[in-house]
């Protein structure tokens, strides 16, 4: 009987994209292991550049999942859209105690540290403590865009305990497939139908990240495109302007990205890989074999989103 009370309560893993709602559900004692999956297109217009659109269209869709999924009442957790998402290293007085932060931020967000939207809700990590200055990476969202979603998923009887942003999903799997050095200078590109989302992570920590919208995805045909002519070549560019700040804005010069990652639901992923392959110096890596298997790749950021720490626990 007591081993009742023991079970870990299943959680639901939502990401909804602009093109698609995807789930994932892992075993509550083994996230490794995805036990269950779905996925359901959206009509276009309903979210653009992860702005919801039309609520209501939106909120009979994702009714009709929790039906069919069979989510009443399930806890959730969803990723913040990309196109919200500031992700930015941070100095503050070396003098704040590790409890002194969060409040300090509070004050200060908005006034002395300047943020592209008004009311955003954050989170931090520290990455560096010297006597002089704390160095944090702060993740922050507009709080109106974060709540749209939140309300969303309560309307329809599902329980949000936790957002998360995609680039640390993305991460997540690469690190459990053990693909990664600590001190590797990785550049992670998630290239999906919609939008492509890039970001730099040095010791397991994201260093930035930028998002670009893609012309949607219209069964482009690549026999019949010019030869000359790559549809993704502004992509290409800016993806190699990213390495170049990279190295010499954030690293003076001293570093340069050592690997780069490819993820992402892209019909034309592979052509992408090729041509990455081509352009870059550094070796262009997908998910290693062992861990691509678990799961279709369409899957894959909603499973990294079922192996964040930490909430699996909460009541």
């Amino acid at each position: 009987m007591v081993a009742l009370w023991k079970r870990k309560h299943k959680v639901a893993n939502l990401v909804i994209k602009d093109h698609v709602i995807r789930y994932v559900e892992t075993k509550p004692s083994d996230p490794l292991s995805v036990q269950k999956w779905g996925e359901r297109p959206l009509p276009k217009g309903i979210i653009q550049d992860g702005k919801i659109i039309d609520s209501e269209t939106l909120e009979m869709i994702l009714e009709e999942c929790v039906e069919e999924w069979k989510l009443k009442g399930r806890r959730v957790r969803f990723i913040v859209p990309d196109s919200f998402v500031m992700i930015r290293r941070i100095p503050l007085p070396g003098n704040l105690e590790e409890e002194e932060i969060r409040g300090y931020l509070f004050m200060e967000l908005g006034a002395t540290i300047p943020m592209p939207f008004s009311d955003p809700v954050f989170d931090y990590v520290v990455v560096e403590r010297k006597e002089e200055e704390t160095v944090i990476l702060l993740f922050a969202a507009p709080e109106e865009a974060v709540s749209h979603y939140t309300e969303l998923l309560e309307n329809v009887k599902l329980r949000p305990i936790a957002a998360d942003v995609s680039p640390l999903c993305a991460y997540r799997l690469f690190y459990i497939a053990r693909q990664m050095k600590r001190d590797d200078h990785i550049l992670l590109i998630q290239f999906d139908q919609t939008s492509v989302n890039v970001s730099a992570f040095h010791e397991h920590k994201p260093a930035f990240m930028r998002h670009f919208p893609l012309e949607p995805y219209e069964e482009m045909d690549m026999d019949k495109a010019s030869p000359f002519i790559d549809p993704f070549e502004d992509i290409y560019k800016e993806i190699e302007r990213m390495m170049n700040f990279y190295s010499f804005s954030l690293q003076q010069g001293k570093q340069q990205i050592t690997r780069v990652f490819l993820i992402g639901d892209h019909p034309l992923l592979p052509h992408v890989d090729e041509a990455l392959q081509e352009r870059l110096e550094a070796p262009v890596e997908q998910l290693s074999a062992s861990v691509a298997g678990v799961v279709d790749a369409r899957y894959y950021l909603a499973w990294g989103l079922a192996l964040k720490e930490g909430t699996d626990d909460d009541h």
